[in-house]
């Protein structure tokens, strides 16, 4: 099953997935309600993780339920994505997904038969690992289980988040015989918003997903150029920077718990490339000076502690468009 939907991408894997997807991690016990709201406003992508710490995939579940028996929205339509956790990323002290003694790959297999239960439906579109494995050769015995899942006809594709070390990620993919299909990974301005790997994802047919697109980048959002360019557009400052993500080739996570913004923020997908071009630009002008505030903003954190000194403002200025041209070499 996967979705059908106008505004989607094809992967690796062949398959079609939304263009922006609707994430449910810290929900909470509103998932549910908030989940049935975001497809009805027309997402036909959902992000979740069989991770009761953050995630509350259960309730994921009830919401597909309701969709297809109150509102005739069917299972086919909608494009389902969770995440094997490590037990790293598992809080103990709740109800585990599966037996952390148990050999790695029967994790992945409690693990997605527990998801499988949760979202009521035998196959998942995504199989996302939430974080490598402290080491390679553990995060290979993973991705061998997710092999077999895939070879089973239970999942569409493979993915890996969190994963913020190229050569580790150019390790995996180059081991794997179902190659990653999805990366997925925070977006922000102190790691110079992922460009390596956006880079290397594009280069190889990966797709990018963009999490925390919105939340860590308050600056961009507040900047006097994507303010003008939402003014200028009639529309809202997010709107703009998540358009800005969708141009440069990311499908960015969309945790809105509003209606109203949730259909605003799909809204964008239909701008046209011409008419989006100056709000694009304007993004990329803040994306690119929020970048180059960080850098400073480290490098001074980094000299200080080594009794040096900090950038001057000159030098500051000089490393801008370095940034820029950075941040667009994807």
């Amino acid at each position: 099953m996967q979705a059908q939907h106008a505004a989607t991408v094809k992967t690796l894997a062949d398959l079609h997935m939304p263009r922006m997807i609707y994430g449910t991690a810290w929900k909470k016990e509103r998932t549910a309600e908030l989940v049935e709201q975001a497809v009805l406003a027309g997402f036909r992508g959902i992000d979740t993780a069989c991770q009761p710490k953050h995630y509350r995939e259960d309730l994921v579940g009830v919401a597909l339920l309701k969709l297809q028996q109150a509102h005739s929205i069917p299972r086919s339509e909608l494009f389902i994505q969770t995440k094997f956790t490590p037990i790293a990323g598992q809080d103990r002290s709740q109800s585990l997904p599966y037996d952390p003694a148990a050999p790695l790959p029967e994790q992945v297999r409690q693990s997605f038969a527990t998801s499988q239960r949760n979202l009521h439906t035998q196959h998942i579109d995504s199989l996302v690992l939430h974080s490598p494995l402290p080491s390679h050769s553990q995060s290979m015995e993973v991705w061998r289980a997710f092999e077999e899942l895939a070879d089973a006809g239970q999942v569409g594709q493979l993915g890996i988040s969190n994963i913020y070390d190229l050569q580790a990620l150019q390790a995996i993919f180059e081991q794997a015989r179902v190659k990653p299909a999805v990366v997925q990974n925070r977006f922000h301005a102190t790691t110079g918003y992922d460009a390596g790997i956006r880079a290397w994802c594009r280069k190889q047919g990966v797709t990018y997903q963009s999490f925390w697109t919105l939340t860590a980048n308050p600056d961009a959002l507040k900047s006097a150029a994507v303010r003008a360019a939402a003014k200028q557009r009639g529309c809202e400052p997010e709107q703009v920077w998540y358009r800005f993500v969708i141009q440069l080739g990311c499908v960015p996570l969309n945790g809105t718990s509003s209606s109203r913004h949730a259909a605003a923020d799909l809204d964008v997908l239909g701008w046209e490339a011409a008419a989006a071009a100056a709000a694009v630009a304007a993004a990329a002008a803040a994306a690119a000076a929020a970048a180059a505030a960080a850098m400073l903003l480290l490098t001074w954190r980094f000299w200080a502690g080594q009794g040096g000194q900090a950038w001057s403002q000159q030098e500051m200025t000089e490393i801008r468009p370095l940034t820029r041209e950075k941040l667009y070499n994807v």
